[in-house]
């Protein structure tokens, strides 16, 4: 273990059924003073990680060093770890010093002493003199901070922080943010913290990791996460995002949204990519000018820049500016070189192994995720033909089809997402998606966990219910090389 590195999650995975895994091979390394923040949507497995590091849950895999020694399998009380919960868990019969002591009267600590740890870590969270107090008496935000008194004067090593600003009010929570963050140079020890809030990660972290899934997106610093996404889903959900799918060209050329654009990244020519652009790295100029023009279909004020949206053909720019225009007015769109991040198109989308079933009149079995459809023997075996019920090759010998393995590959664009759970090839539930230029990328995840990528024009709502009408035409099947 580096000697830099307080804590250490190599391979951890965890499943609550020995089925489902909620995190999977999950690795990460965090410093020694370190703010770092776990951000994701509702379900990615951010707090489950959390709670394996604070002692709560057991890993299913893996293991979790504290300066080089496995905690994985030690209760919470025998870790250098305290948590600071969503819910302050307060003891709401004991007032502010009885609260914060609890942890030192179980040490059986000193009076003296422990009147002096409480004293210090009030002066902290800038609330002294409070300790007679109730705490039925304090605000929402002092709770939240008597929470972290009774947290840091116990002086853990690691302090994890579960969402702990969601109940406080917008101006509240902006100021503990600045609050927390201040506190944390104060203390120098090492801080995790929860949320999924991606402005209040920008704000307080010294690293982030974005999650989807039980995995990590992406580690880096709130700039890199910004400025640099590894991909798209970390592009969508930090910030707002302008993405389209394009291809590479000569020269650091791309073209997307029916344009050419020049790029400071370079790829192969031909090489399909997704671009994003951030809506304040779109200048408006006039029309004609810049690399597209449009017409202005809304323009809202929200506080310090307007959120104006802008129709070039079939593509849809969002873009922030100072100064307003009115819908319907026609403009033009510039974006600079180094204001396009260039992203390699995810080729892994809607591939699957498949085994192929024996050769009948209706065609080849294939089945493959959670489907099984009959395709054209010619689809599989290039030059094939049927000869007295067999299926031959090209130099007239047997094919026996049955048990060969294949990948499967439909283009998003090309399968429909339907209403009627009947009249589609494979059902499920809309698990994410973003827009895409001029239409939406939907990851539809079946019973069976499997993913299917659909794009549409059309707006659906994550967790709706829809099947997924995948054109057998359109399937690219090839065999395995055995």
């Amino acid at each position: 273990m580096n000697s830099d590195n307080l804590i250490e999650l190599i391979h951890v995975s965890k499943s609550y059924d020995g089925k489902t895994d909620v995190i999977e091979d999950f690795s990460l390394e965090v410093k020694k003073g370190e703010f770092v923040t776990f951000l994701g949507p509702s379900g990615c497995g951010k707090t489950t990680i959390l709670r394996m590091i604070g002692g709560f849950d057991t890993p299913s895999g893996g293991q979790i060093l504290l300066e080089d020694s496995d905690i994985s399998l030690l209760p919470p009380n025998k870790r250098p770890v305290n948590t600071v919960f969503q819910k302050y868990a307060l003891f709401p019969y004991l007032n502010v010093y009885d609260n914060i002591a609890f942890g030192l009267k179980l040490k059986n600590m000193p009076k003296d002493e422990m009147t002096k740890k409480v004293s210090e870590a009030l002066d902290i969270v800038d609330l002294s003199g409070y300790e007679k107090r109730s705490i039925t008496t304090l605000s929402g935000g002092q709770q939240q901070r008597i929470a972290i008194a009774r947290a840091i004067v116990n002086e853990p090593k690691l302090l994890l922080l579960d969402e702990p600003l969601s109940a406080l009010d917008y101006k509240m929570r902006k100021e503990m943010q600045l609050e927390l963050k201040e506190m944390h140079k104060k203390l120098g020890i090492t801080f995790i913290f929860v949320t999924h809030d991606q402005e209040e990660a920008l704000t307080m972290s010294d690293k982030i990791v974005v999650m989807a899934d039980g995995k990590i997106q992406q580690v880096g610093t709130p700039e890199e996460i910004y400025n640099e996404p590894a991909n798209v889903f970390v592009a969508d959900f930090i910030g707002e995002s302008n993405i389209f799918h394009g291809v590479m060209g000569e020269n650091q050329k791309v073209s997307f949204a029916g344009s050419e654009f020049q790029t400071v990244d370079d790829f192969e020519p031909g090489t399909k990519i997704d671009a994003v652009i951030r809506p304040e790295d779109v200048d408006v100029v006039a029309p004609g000018k810049g690399q597209l023009s449009g017409k202005v279909t809304s323009s809202d004020f929200k506080g310090t820049f307007y959120i104006t949206f802008v129709q070039c053909g079939a593509f849809e720019m969002e873009v922030h500016c100072l100064k307003h225009y009115e819908v319907g007015e026609e403009v033009g769109l510039q974006v600079l070189p180094d204001n396009i991040h260039i992203i390699p198109y995810d080729t892994t989308k809607n591939h699957y192994e498949g085994t192929l079933g024996a050769f009948t009149e209706e065609g080849i079995s294939v089945t493959f995720a959670d489907i099984s459809v009959s395709v054209a023997p010619e689809k599989i075996f290039e030059g094939c033909q049927v000869v007295q019920g067999q299926l031959q090759d090209r130099k007239g010998l047997t094919i026996d089809p049955e048990g060969r393995k294949v990948v499967v590959y439909f283009p998003p664009n090309q399968a429909k997402l339907l209403d009627d759970m009947s009249a589609g090839t494979v059902s499920g539930v809309i698990n994410s998606f973003y827009y895409i230029g001029d239409h939406y990328s939907y990851t539809v995840r079946s019973d069976a966990e499997f993913d299917y990528v659909v794009d549409d024009p059309y707006l659906w709502n994550q967790g709706d219910r829809v099947s997924v009408s995948i054109p057998v035409d359109q399937m690219e099947i090839s065999l395995v090389k055995e």
